[in-house]
């Protein structure tokens, strides 16, 4: 592992005494599931503890709920952390349904389905999104909501009823278009991740495009009883507010998208703190559109929950052209520093990085440090920045470069001898590489180190546990045409649209790449009117294209969908006004995971860990594989997997996580990370674990969705208990 010069940035303001000081000794109350995460803190912790290691293998199967709406065919995700209040589970399922379900037996009490709300013209505003969880309100009575996002929509469900609460909103819903600051009407944004309730407020971040045509990623509160937007905290600064002057651009914020809470907000609810992890501003890996550090992209941004006012921040990328958003949000821990006991924030990233955070003032509790990275960018108008900042402990939890001693020595000689030429074609072993149209290896990844589902943390012991992507991809850049012709051919006029909107996660051979699929044989799944319903809304992964006129869409179609005819007749869309600012230069040629022939990672494993780190001390505490190929480990190999969705970890001395490739669900020893029981899942777990309690009896509940990493899609929900009568 590389731990080369450490070096120190933050800037924050210290705004902190209108709020009340916490008792950092105070007992929490951790034995329910009420929210996504299983708290407010964001710790996924449980305090119960009748499943322990002395029993664990005794586990089996309590129920199964099947939500009878997967889709084989188009790869049908389940990344729902459920919640559990009152003896009634709350999730979604692939196809966006709401449900509620008896927790103890899995029986079903009601079903929402959004698409009953929308208009007849619902496929022109419904983009079928991953949905991460629910958040839940109730006015401790009668009145009892869950909120969730179904396409561009907030909706609010009656938790008894399963019906839209129509008060709220317009007729139960709002349009998350709506109260940006700025005209988004044909840009793509929905949320994938829950927002967190404070008092009677829901706070939202957002999931937008990350091409140049992108929302930006505001984050806001809404009133819970009536919809109305409260606050709104810019997460590109206007003119006159803070961070303004980090753009060299003086009206980027009029065009730039993206600085989103596309992962989720933790909320420190006695202090009336909510902490948003950001991502990158768009476009993803050019940034001449876009000169300055940036801020507040890449930012973890502490605000007011009462007033959305900043109180600090701390960017952890400066004028990131990686995608190395935040991916997860932050765990609010309790840690032993310096002999004190000091209530903290602590970020995972894509890097392998941790930062941790005094949660009142930003303060790190470990030296930061600047160090001076490559800046010097072959691409015609970049102004990388020239340092970045790295945390002298705890230390990375995975490989943070890749050389030629870090390829694959599992690999037939003729498969490793390839992967060595390429490597060597290819520029590489800098965690900070430049983009380059020769190609760049970016590692960790695109999908982290950590990614979504984020840590698990445990306030006995201040140990934090996350797993960990450790999969090399290689970025291309590739010239974008600067003039359109005048006149062209439905396939000349759908090639230069694929190069602008599609090719960056398709490929260009329409190959796809990464958790893309390939388009090579989309006619044989769609005709013309349900790919052009498809370009319309979007869905999971893809964002919606509602900017692409009807002529554009089906001289696209034409292409995709190799219907010769169409593609040999004359393009007939009219030339239409074009944001300038927008015009990119560059593209890229996919998201193109670095492979050998065989499909294996060009990197020597582990390809997938699981890690324990003392927030104390910030040193590594354990460090396990995670996952298994099956040829490997025939062999006694244990490689790991990608890996999506998060740990959980309780009392009991466990910690269970699924989220692996080869579809198992796993209790490992919380202390040491020995593995102590694993079974087989009906479709692979891409989601994280929901610990709750019915009548006394322990259950531990997992989304069972499939659809990633070609593995096939799933519908069910299955619970694990110890014998006995449920």
């Amino acid at each position: 592992m590389r731990n080369s010069g450490w070096y120190i940035c933050l800037v924050f303001s210290i705004t902190v005494n209108c709020f009340t000081s916490c008792n950092s000794g105070s007992k929490k109350d951790y034995s329910a599931w009420e929210v996504y995460g299983g708290s407010k803190e964001n710790i996924r912790y449980s305090s119960l503890d009748e499943i322990d290691t002395a029993n664990v293998q005794q586990l089996q199967l309590a129920w199964v709920y099947h939500t009878r709406d997967a889709d084989t065919v188009n790869h049908s995700q389940i990344q729902c952390n459920p919640i559990m209040i009152d003896g009634v589970m709350y999730g979604t399922s692939p196809q966006m349904k709401l449900f509620a379900v008896d927790a103890a037996t899995g029986k079903e009490k009601w079903v929402f389905n959004p698409f009953d709300s929308l208009s007849e013209n619902r496929i022109m505003f419904f983009v079928l999104n991953n949905c991460r969880g629910v958040a839940y309100w109730s006015d401790g009575k009668n009145d009892k909501r869950i909120f969730y996002t179904a396409g561009s929509f907030l909706l609010a469900v009656d938790a008894t009823k399963g019906k839209l609460i129509t008060g709220f909103g317009n007729n139960g819903k709002i349009d998350l278009h709506d109260g940006l600051d700025r005209d988004v009407k044909n840009l793509f944004i929905t949320a994938t991740s829950p927002g967190v309730i404070y008092k009677d407020f829901i706070i939202m971040g957002t999931r937008v495009d990350e091409g140049p045509a992108a929302a930006p990623g505001h984050i806001r509160a809404y009133n819970v009883h009536t919809g109305k937007q409260e606050w709104i905290f810019h997460t590109i600064p206007h003119p006159g507010e803070f961070g303004y002057n980090t753009w060299k651009d003086t009206i980027a914020y009029k065009h730039i998208g993206g600085a989103n809470a596309w992962s989720g907000l933790s909320l420190d609810e006695e202090r009336g703190i909510v902490f948003a992890p950001l991502g990158s501003a768009s476009f993803d890996f050019y940034g001449g559109k876009r000169k300055g550090s940036t801020l507040f992209a890449d930012c973890l941004v502490a605000l007011d929950a009462n007033t959305g006012k900043r109180i600090w921040h701390f960017q952890d990328i400066h004028h990131d052209v990686w995608d190395r958003d935040l991916p997860t949000p932050p765990a609010l821990v309790t840690v032993t520093h310096n002999g004190k006991k000091i209530d903290a924030v602590v970020q995972p990233t894509k890097t392998g990085f941790v930062f941790l955070f005094n949660r009142e003032t930003g303060e790190p509790l470990f030296p930061i440090e600047e160090k001076p990275v490559p800046h010097v960018s072959a691409l015609a108008g970049e102004e990388l920045w020239p340092t970045q900042p790295y945390p002298l402990m705890p230390k990375p939890f995975v490989r943070q470069s890749f050389t030629e001693d870090d390829l694959n020595n599992l690999l037939p000689d003729s498969s490793y001898n390839d992967i060595k030429k390429r490597l060597q074609s290819y520029h590489h072993e800098e965690m900070f590489i430049p983009p380059s149209k020769e190609g760049s290896v970016i590692f960790p990844g695109f999908d982290g180190a950590a990614e979504w589902g984020g840590p698990a943390f445990d306030p006995s012991t201040g140990i934090l546990y996350v797993n960990a992507n450790e999969m090399a991809w290689v970025l291309t850049m590739l010239d974008v045409k600067k003039t359109v012709p005048a006149k062209e051919t439905n396939l000349d006029a759908a090639k230069r649209i694929y190069i602008t909107e599609c090719m960056v996660c398709h490929g260009t051979e329409r190959q796809g790449g990464g958790n893309y699929p390939s388009l090579q044989k989309a006619n044989e799944k769609y005709n013309e009117k349900e790919f052009s319903e498809l370009v319309i809304s979007g869905r999971r992964m893809m964002p919606a294209f509602k900017q692409l006129e009807p002529e554009e869409i089906h001289a696209l179609a034409s292409f995709i969908l190799d219907t010769k005819k169409e593609q040999s007749k004359m393009f007939t869309g009219k030339p239409k006004p074009v944001d300038t600012f927008l015009m990119m230069p560059y593209t890229i040629t996919g998201y193109n995971k670095f492979l050998s022939k065989e499909g294996y990672p060009a990197i020597k494993p582990p390809w997938g860990s699981l890690n324990a780190i003392d927030l104390n001390t910030g040193e590594l505490a354990w460090k396990n594989t995670l996952g298994d190929y099956p040829e490997f480990k025939a062999k006694d190999i244990h490689t790991g997997t990608e890996n999506y969705g998060g740990p959980a970890v309780t009392k009991g001395g466990l910690l269970f996580i699924a989220a692996t490739k080869d579809g198992k669900f796993r209790a490992f020893n919380k202390r040491t990370g020995k593995l102590l029981w694993e079974t087989d899942l009906p479709n692979a777990g891409y989601a994280t674990p929901c610990i709750y309690s019915v009548n006394g009896k322990q259950y531990i509940v997992i989304a069972c969705g499939g659809g990633k990493l070609g593995t096939s899609s799933g519908d069910s929900y299955v619970a694990f208990a110890l014998p006995g009568k449920i």
